[in-house]
């Protein structure tokens, strides 16, 4: 691998492999955020080292939190703040990870003074206008500094008053477990009324588990409106996050492509991450899954059938079903997927043009993909910087000859060691 690109080279044999991953990004973003706001030190076990988590510990040691990191270890140690940032100004870059903005856009109203947060020229372009708005109904005072309802974001913080508010969360989860993470320290109770849709609701359960892991109690009426009690507060502790099901499921694809078999020790059905029904859903197309409490086991054998399936809830994995979608038996359609266009890349439309270029049939909707069965060829595929582009069209080198990934070095995103993991399936 180059800097510049990879080559993929198709597997001799099917896998037979055990795959370990790095912590969960989405579990690792939680707790820094929360041990930060707890009161006194906590320890972070099986962290994941990325761009966004290094991103989200950098921010919370800008704030003034004593954040220490072991990643040989994978290990972060956090001195808690109990609520209030030590610093009164601060300016925090947080590159294209929408987990630390959003996070630290609500977070940073509790403090007292005036923080300025940016991000990279594509996180400019990303939504967080209904999130800001949803503060001010709970006395935030947060704007859009260049007007365009995305970062950069400039908050004035005097704390959070509480009350009642309203959100719209259907272009994205994340401004909900924002709202939720920071409520229990405003100064009185917290209602959040969700108006419309919302989107991967995996992640909000995700977010009220882990803070009832932390010791803070959420009321819940469906997905329609949250009641959070003030006075409540995140207990430090120390916490093992799970290896990320996100990262799990690539490798769950190669068996199911090549007629393998691949296991992934410590998730489980029982996990807090959605995206481990990736599973399922090979299952439906013909692999074998053995659902064990303590790995998860996808076997291929030597045929995908065709799907139709709504993939809102666990939308990160859309692009690897794509993917993999030409040599299924049938037609592979993915449904209600249409906030994907508003992430670190539009996705349907790179997902679509990448999978055209080597030789696919393929429709984009507005809200989805279809992929006909097709023999693919080998070229170069574009990754638009996107980590998720990148890890899923390199399963089709797996198979096909001349696979050439553009600028592999995306995934440090959330997976740095990605591509030799998979040069582990050879093994």
């Amino acid at each position: 691998m180059s800097a510049e690109t990879y080559a993929v080279t198709p597997l001799a044999r099917p896998p037979d492999a055990e795959v370990t991953v790095p912590g969960s990004k989405s579990i690792s973003n939680r707790v820094a955020l929360l041990a930060a706001l707890a009161e006194g030190p906590s320890l972070l076990d099986g962290m994941l080292f990325s761009d966004d988590t290094r991103h989200m510990a950098t921010a919370l040691g800008g704030l003034g939190v004593r954040v220490e990191a072991d990643e040989a270890a994978a290990r972060l140690s956090i001195d808690g703040c109990g609520g209030r940032w030590p610093r009164r100004r601060a300016e925090l870059f947080v590159g294209n990870a929408g987990t630390a903005m959003r996070f630290l856009v609500a977070a940073l109203c509790l403090g007292d003074g005036t923080y300025r947060i940016d991000g990279t020229p594509r996180m400019r372009e990303r939504p967080i206008q209904e999130l800001v708005d949803a503060l001010a109904g709970l006395g935030g005072e947060a704007v859009c500094e260049l007007g365009t309802g995305a970062p950069p974001v400039v908050v004035q913080a005097h704390g959070l008053a509480g009350g009642r508010t309203t959100l719209s969360a259907a272009r994205s989860s994340q401004f909900l477990s924002a709202l939720l993470q920071v409520a229990p320290y405003a100064a009185r109770d917290v209602e959040i009324a969700l108006s419309g849709a919302v989107i991967a609701q995996p992640y909000i359960d995700m977010t009220l588990a882990v803070m009832a892991q932390w010791g803070v109690a959420v009321e819940r009426d469906g997905y329609r409106a949250f009641h959070i009690r003030a006075g409540q507060r995140y207990a430090a502790r120390r916490y093992a996050v799970e290896p990320d099901a996100s990262s799990a499921h690539y490798f769950w694809a190669a068996a199911a492509l090549g007629g393998g078999r691949v296991r992934v020790p410590g998730l489980s059905r029982a996990s807090l991450q959605g995206d481990v029904q990736f599973a399922a859903v090979l299952e439906r197309m013909g692999a074998a899954v053995t659902w064990g409490d303590a790995a998860i086991e996808v076997r291929g054998r030597g045929r995908l059938d065709g799907i139709s399936v709504d993939l809102n809830a666990i939308s990160d994995t859309a692009p690897t079903l794509a993917a993999i979608a030409p040599f299924a038996s049938g037609p592979v359609r993915i449904d209600n997927v249409a906030h994907l266009r508003l992430q670190e890349s539009d996705r349907l439309a790179a997902v679509a043009t990448e999978l055209a270029r080597l030789g696919a049939r393929v429709e984009e909707r507005a809200d989805g993909l279809t992929v006909w069965p097709s023999p693919l060829h080998g070229g170069t595929v574009e990754t638009y910087d996107d980590h998720r582009i990148a890890m899923a069209f390199a399963l089709v080198g797996l198979r096909v000859p001349g696979v050439v990934i553009k600028d592999p070095g995306c995934v440090a995103k959330t997976f740095p060691d990605y591509f030799a993991r998979l040069e582990g399936l050879r093994r």
